[in-house]
């Protein structure tokens, strides 16, 4: 799918908390988190912190999805049956198109044995639980866009940007009026001819960074 990061995803808002998801199977508590995070480092040291706070557990479970492309993708039983956990976990990731999240599942033992499918599901389950706490958000890449202009045409540039709904990051008033816009990227030259046509070329602009800007999807 080539450098997935380069374009738009879905992730976990930034710094939010993991809200615990919990689901009870035979007496069995199972308990799920889910995180955002940006590399693998943070994604251990949110799974150590977890574990850290349930020493009593049986097992926490984990798996994350991190990087360019996905290329860092672990899960770990934790001590359960083999493939009974940390996989079902990060195929419920995957199966959400989710990136650089990380997925802990604690599970307190009830006394009484699931079954390897039965375990595998529940597992599963708890994740999703997990990531429908959390509020998923999209990266969309945008240029911010600077247009430069005389305070005569700032009235119809204003109005013609609302309409259209692109977002106004910032606006500074010198001896002309200078307007930033923060535009996905893959648009930016559709963008400036259609202000072009708007204002009759009666303006100057300036391309700036790439970035991304996170957009709430629920």
């Amino acid at each position: 799918m080539g450098d997935r990061l380069n374009q738009n995803y879905l992730t976990i808002k930034e710094h939010q908390q993991a809200i615990p998801f919990e689901i009870v199977r035979k007496r069995s508590r199972f308990i799920g988190r889910a995180k955002r995070v940006g590399n693998e480092k943070e994604a251990l040291q949110f799974i150590n912190a977890v574990k850290g706070a349930n020493k009593k557990a049986s097992a926490n479970a984990y798996a994350y999805v991190i990087g360019r492309d996905d290329h860092i993708q672990r899960k770990n039983d934790d001590g359960e049956p083999n493939n009974t956990s940390g996989l079902s976990v990060l195929n419920d990731i995957k199966h959400k198109n989710l990136h650089n999240v990380v997925v802990v599942v604690t599970r307190y033992f009830g006394g009484t044995e699931l079954g390897a499918s039965h375990l595998a599901r529940t597992y599963g389950e708890t994740a999703s639980g997990a990531i429908e706490k959390a509020d998923i958000v999209k990266q969309v890449m945008q240029t911010q866009v600077e247009l430069r202009l005389n305070y005569n045409l700032f009235g119809k540039l204003q109005y013609y940007l609302h309409q259209n709904h692109y977002h106004i990051v910032n606006v500074k008033y010198t001896d002309q009026v200078v307007v930033t816009v923060s535009i996905d990227t893959p648009k930016v030259k559709a963008f400036i001819k259609e202000i072009t046509n708007l204002l009759s070329d009666r303006f100057k602009y300036q391309i700036g960074k790439e970035k991304y800007t996170e957009i709430d999807v629920k």
